[in-house]
């Protein structure tokens, strides 16, 4: 078990978790592990738009600083910008000061290797080890302490990434398009992209206080864009969370397309033009099993992995895929960028409906998704409730009901005390039962 780590960096409760403090001291572990060599080195530190993000920042930088690094300081950036500008840049390290999908009383820190991949977990492991250790003795001497300063031109440089990421005669001319920004870290870029593209574009979720971060917006609640959609009878609907690593799209009927749909339709479209690299894609245990039987109808494969975008991506770079991701809208599309991006993403799937000339309804419906049913049970932490006999006899006689043509899921959340109990099957109301029964089972050993 890892103290500090989690399935998504460091994540918890601001200046209670994430205090001035661990930021000070993660800046300076990790500064230390990735000095590798005599040039000087550098890290570029981004955020999302959280209050708390100032806070961070600033213990962050004095850290890298006080081993010997220069900080060059992005500001407010998506999470993949981040990890895109840390290889541009030529940086050593870089970072992302954000906690997602999650309120604004949350914050967190990701941390990206020189090559922009998310760390492994023996750094990860390393790093934590001179969180806790004195490193008084490691402190770089008066002389060659680091510089920090503030870097303008990034937004720019991610816009353009993000069009390259299209053939050059390709625009988006005569779509109606709301991206709901979530007040978060695409709240300048992710409109401005799609404008330069030629779309008309309402946005929402674009005015951050510090305070509204995926407040009644974004990905995680986007009923304000289905609303918007159909207001205004636009084409396609584009809603990113707070680091803008993941999106959820919704058609022009206010309907909702989750991240399994968009892979099957950039999977089909890739395979079309031959471009995937291997015969398939990489998805989580929690991807719908009407996925993974459409690719089978097409002649592809699907290998699952544990949840987290990391874990799809390690699987992917393992084994030579370039195309994966989740069904909570992580889209990583490795011939472009080392994590999730969700408004390249949705540039792929906008680029799939300006080829066709049809609806993003008709384009984004490529199969039925299986009836899934997920529940969340809370405990208390430092508990094991999935090794009291109750639970694991619930669980086993769940997965006897379900038999081969469904699956269930127990997993525990990497960032809060919480077990997560998925199911799904072709029968809805066994679907239902089953999981009620696991998720009974539980609740008894947690209270």
């Amino acid at each position: 078990m890892r103290k500090y780590f989690g399935t998504d960096g460091i994540r918890g409760r601001a200046n209670g978790v994430i205090t001035p403090e661990l930021a000070l001291k993660v800046g300076q572990a990790a500064g230390l592990v990735f000095q590798r060599g005599d040039h000087r080195h550098r890290v570029v530190i981004g955020k999302d738009t959280r209050l708390s993000g100032y806070m961070i920042e600033t213990a962050m930088v004095a850290g890298f600083t006080s081993v010997g690094m220069d900080v060059l300081l992005l500001g407010p950036m998506p999470t993949p910008a981040v990890a895109m500008l840390t290889r541009s840049m030529r940086a050593d390290i870089g970072v992302m000061i954000s906690a997602s999908h999650n309120p604004f009383e949350d914050n967190g820190i990701k941390i990206f290797g020189p090559d922009g991949f998310k760390l492994s977990d023996e750094v990860e492991r390393e790093i934590e080890h001179l969180i806790d250790a004195d490193l008084q003795t490691k402190l770089a001497g008066s002389t060659d302490l680091g510089r920090a300063k503030r870097i303008e031109s990034v937004h720019a440089r991610y816009i353009e990434f993000a069009k390259r990421t299209l053939p050059r005669n390709l625009t988006l001319d005569g779509l109606r398009v709301v991206v709901d920004c979530a007040n978060g870290a695409a709240y300048r870029v992710a409109p401005e992209t799609l404008w330069e593209l030629g779309a008309e574009v309402i946005s929402i979720g674009t005015d951050p206080d510090g305070f509204n971060i995926n407040r009644d917006v974004g990905s995680t609640a986007p009923e304000a864009l289905v609303a918007k959609v159909r207001e205004l009878r636009a084409d396609i609907g584009i809603a990113l969370d707070g680091d803008a690593d993941r999106v959820l799209v919704v058609d022009e009927k206010g309907q909702r397309v989750d991240g399994d749909q968009l892979m099957a339709v950039v999977a089909r479209s890739w395979q079309e033009d031959a471009r995937l690299s291997k015969n398939g894609i990489v998805a989580t245990i929690m991807s719908n099993l009407g996925l993974e039987r459409y690719l089978g109808g097409l002649g592809l494969g699907m290998v699952r992995t544990a949840v987290g975008d990391r874990y799809v991506l390690e699987h992917m770079r393992e084994h030579g895929y370039n195309l994966g991701g989740e069904q909570s809208g992580h889209i990583i599309m490795s011939d472009y960028a080392t994590t999730g991006d969700g408004l390249v993403a949705a540039l792929q799937l906008l680029s799939v409906v300006q080829r066709q000339q049809r609806p993003v309804s008709e384009v984004c419906h490529c199969f039925d998704p299986l009836p899934q049913v997920l529940k969340n049970v809370r405990y208390r932490s430092g508990g094991e409730p999935l090794r009291q006999d109750a639970v694991v006899t619930a669980i086993e006689g769940a997965r006897q009901r379900l038999g081969e043509g469904g699956r269930l899921v127990i997993r525990p959340s990497g960032t809060e005390p919480v077990i997560r109990v998925m199911a799904e099957g072709d029968d809805r109301d066994l679907v239902v039962r089953v999981v009620d029964d696991v998720v009974e089972a539980l609740r008894k050993v947690a209270a």
